[in-house]
């Protein structure tokens, strides 16, 4: 298991635990980041992580991205 910062661009990903304080589970949760969903990283953009997940593409920062383990 590693956070999805470590992963490589293109790869696709199982989430496997979702962290952080209950908050920012929640707020991720919403965005589609749940154990078992596949999970992409599209490209690194100056701290930023821009993810595919569920057919969309999402921008999250790389905190909130070291808090989805894979």
């Amino acid at each position: 298991m590693m956070p999805l910062t470590m992963a490589k661009t293109g790869e696709e990903n199982l989430i496997k635990k979702v962290g952080g304080n209950p908050d920012v589970r929640q707020f991720l949760e919403n965005l589609g980041f749940v154990a078992g969903a596949q999970v992409s990283v599209v490209s690194e953009i100056s701290g930023n992580v821009i993810v595919k997940i569920k057919e969309s593409r999402v921008a999250i920062s790389r905190e909130m991205a070291m808090k989805i383990m894979v």
